[in-house]
């Protein structure tokens, strides 16, 4: 499968890979819980996250951004003791953050997904050359996101994450064009076919 190849990971990627990978994702606290799944990912794999994925669901209420935003310091504590919980106070700390900066998100663009899809007019971005595996780490696209984030405050965004936030929750298909999810989002969904977006990684 190409640039799909990382699906045959485990059985947990694949799964992943099969039904939500790449799907557009147009609810509030799915978007939110893409972003920060990719946020915890940095410096661990994948996999990992995915093992974690309930531990995750536990500890962040389900991925309720607007009941995380009223979490404290003591929520911090209660979070790291949590079993199987990762051990790491400042992405702790960031998700929580990350929170109360979608709140504001919110306020000024009437959703998170609104903000998120507003990037592309809606439509998902087909890059040329990325269906036959030239799939880079990080794009203009991805750094211009990255940085309106941090200025809006959030942490764990930089250009690497974003990209694959985006990859994730459809706003970009980098499945391998002779992977069956690559034609089946694209004719539920509205697409953009573009030249390569100022290429970084």
């Amino acid at each position: 499968m190409g640039n799909c190849d990382w699906a045959l990971a485990s059985e947990r990627d694949r799964l992943y890979h099969d039904r939500e990978w790449g799907v557009p994702v147009w609810d509030d606290r799915r978007m939110f819980e893409h972003l920060t799944l990719e946020c915890l990912q940095c410096g661990l794999s994948w996999t990992l996250m995915l093992k974690k994925r309930e531990v995750f669901r536990q500890c962040f209420a389900d991925f309720d951004y607007d009941a995380l935003a009223a979490c404290g310091e003591a929520d911090v504590q209660r979070i790291l003791n949590t079993p199987g919980m990762l051990r790491s106070a400042p992405k702790v700390r960031a998700v929580l953050g990350n929170a109360r900066c979608c709140q504001q998100l919110r306020a000024e663009f009437g959703s998170l997904c609104r903000y998120f899809w507003g990037w592309t007019g809606g439509k998902t971005v087909l890059y040329a050359g990325h269906a036959e595996g030239r799939v880079p780490a990080s794009n203009g696209l991805s750094a211009e996101i990255s940085r309106d984030l941090k200025r809006r405050g959030f942490q764990f965004v930089g250009p690497v994450t974003v990209y694959a936030h985006l990859q994730a929750c459809g706003i970009v298909n980098d499945h391998a064009r002779d992977c069956p999810c690559y034609q089946r989002i694209n004719a539920a969904w509205p697409t953009v076919t573009l030249r390569p977006d100022r290429e970084v990684g």
